[in-house]
Order: structure tokens, then sequence, then C-alpha cells
């Protein structure tokens, strides 16, 4: 389990965030089996959507989807996060893999790409907000710098990084973010960046001096105090930090209902059930023929062009309808005739 600690500096000019994630990372890692580069891409990723979560976030129900789409081997990082320290993430090559920088450290910028950073947060509402800006790096933690410069008009010192050893193991994870409060006097803004330039990295400073160690450090010369969380509802003045994901066997199951009938019946017959792999998280769910037997479905309507779903009404009541008037092939919605079906 890793963990995040929030505090102020410099008497309530500087927001600190910082978090230790070599657990989650090395659990995403083992999940998604990745190789060294994509290891340290997705972990600096997971770390800074944990981060943006905590920064960006107004209530704690809202989740934040980070996306980093690049033209690089990689294909591509997604991670979700909230703040109640949950993440979770993938990428689209997990096996992919460049040699290593001139100074012999992993290069993350080249296996990503250029491209562009996009950040979702999906409110308790339903709401949805976006907003992107152009990949200044690839090194994730200028990309979210920048992010929040750009999108957000915060002044911002984001380090992320993820270190492994022997077979692609990880060392040490983790990360921490600045933020620049209107106000903060001159001469602490010089005292910050000149701390900064002085560092070589995150995770040499979190495997030498541990999280407070690391943070104190950056910090020097500023005053750092640790905020106490319990008035948030945590235990103490920490977050646990946790690789979770909200997969479940009813919804892999769930997911089939999407396929025609046909192709179910194919499952069945040639395959003898199915086997759904969660993305999010490499969990595997083989799902029986009784199982899919039972997604037995009284009436759909299906899309002329692309055979997307429209709605549809199983034996049990069950409905479903998809949201708003236009295909994904872009062919106009024609719903069933009779009674609405019930929002979702």
């Amino acid at each position: 389990m890793g963990r995040l600690i929030r505090g102020l500096a410099g008497g309530g000019e500087f927001r600190v965030l910082a978090a230790d994630t070599t657990d989650v990372v090395e659990e995403a890692r083992q999940r998604h089996g990745l190789s060294p580069t994509a290891t340290a891409a997705l972990g600096r990723a997971m770390t800074g959507a944990v981060l943006l979560a905590f920064l960006l976030s107004k209530t704690p129900r809202e989740r934040l989807t980070l996306r980093v789409d690049g033209d690089g081997p990689l294909g591509g990082i997604v991670v979700e996060a909230a703040p109640d320290g949950s993440v979770r993430g993938y990428v689209k090559n997990p096996q992919a893999e460049v040699p290593l920088r001139s100074d012999g450290k992993l290069n993350v910028g080249e296996l990503v790409g250029a491209g562009e950073l996009r950040v979702v947060r999906a409110l308790p509402s339903g709401e949805l907000y976006e907003s992107s800006v152009p990949l200044v790096s690839g090194e994730i933690a200028e990309d979210i710098a920048h992010y929040l410069w750009q999108s957000e008009q915060i002044p911002s010192a984001v380090l992320l990084g993820v270190r492994v050893h022997g077979e692609g193991e990880v060392e040490v994870a983790g990360g921490m973010a600045v933020q620049v409060l209107p106000g903060a006097d001159e001469a602490d803004i010089q005292r910050l960046e000149q701390n900064l330039a002085g560092i070589k990295g995150f995770t040499p400073l979190l495997k030498a001096k541990g999280l407070e160690g690391a943070v104190a450090a950056v910090m020097d010369g500023l005053g750092f105090e640790t905020l106490d969380l319990k008035p948030f509802g945590y235990a103490g003045s920490e977050v646990p930090v946790v690789f979770r994901c909200r997969c479940s066997r009813e919804r892999a199951v769930e997911a089939l209902v999407f396929f025609t009938p046909e192709e179910r019946e194919d499952m069945i017959v040639q395959d003898g059930g199915a086997e759904v792999i969660c993305h999010w998280c490499g969990e595997v769910y083989r799902i029986t023929p009784e199982e899919i037997q039972g997604l037995r479905v009284e009436h759909e309507v299906r899309c002329p062009d692309c055979g997307e779903i429209w709605y549809r009404r199983r034996a049990d009541g069950l409905e479903l309808e998809i949201p708003g008037d236009t295909c994904r092939c872009g062919r106009r919605v024609e719903r069933p005739e009779g009674p609405e079906p019930p929002q979702a």
C-alpha cells in the first residue's frame, strides 16, 4: 500500500502534496506484465493522477482520468484516480521498450513520444470537465506541470519518479507537487527554485530519506508542516494509496450483451464459454455457457450500419438505452416505439 501526505510551507505560501507509490506501481507492473520503461511511464502517470485528484477535486466523490496520447511505441497511457486514494491504469503496449538514454536512465519521453495530455474530471452529478495540452517532453512530470499552468493557471513544480531493478521490479516510486499560492514572497519562491535545482531526482531522495524526509529536503528552509487529515475523514495525517479496480464478474458478464445473439451462441458452441479481460487491471473472468445463456434479450435494436446496440430489454426486465441521439458511426439513433425506457 502506498500513502500520500499533504501540508503547507512558507507560512501558507506553498501547498504541498507527496506520495510514495512503490507498492502500487509494482502491482501495476505485475498485473500488466510491463517492460521496465513502460513501468516507469505508467508509474509516473499513476502517481501524477493521484496528486491531480487531490489538487483538482472539489468533492470526495469525483473521479479524475489522465490520458497521455503519444505517437511513441507505448501507444498511450490511461489512468483513473480519486480523492480516496484509489488508482488504476494501463498502457496500450505494455511490452514496448526503447534503449536507455545517454545518461543510463529509462527513456520515458521517447517511449511516450509527442502528443497530448488530457484530464477529465467526472463529477458526482455525471457532468464531465475535460481539458488538454500538448505534451512538453513525454516525461510526464513536466507535462503535468505544464497542464496545471496552462489549463488551471496554477504555477506548480511536479516531481515524479520510478526506479526499477533486477528483472524490472519496482525498487521505489513516488512523486511530489508544490503549488505556489497567490501572494507568495519572491524570496521564498527563489529558495524553492534553488532547492529544486539542486535535486537530481525524487526517487533517490525517497529511497534515502523516506517520504517525509524527501519532502523536507525539497522544502528546506521553507518550514513544511504536515496537514492533519482527520477533519477530512482520514485516520491521521496520511491517505492510503491503493491500486483498486472497479471491475467485477457481474460487469464482465453484462459486457457480453453488446455482442449479437449469434456471436454469443458461437461463444457457447465453439468456445464453451467466454473470456473477458479487464484492460484496467488485467483480471481475467471466465464466463460459463450458463451465464451467457442467462443474458437472454427479449428485444434489442442495433444500428444497421455499424451494429452498435441502441436499445435492449432483457427477459428479467433490465433495460438499457444508448445516451444521446447519434450513434458512434454518425447515424441518427432510432428508438423503439412505445413507452420510453427508464433513464439509467
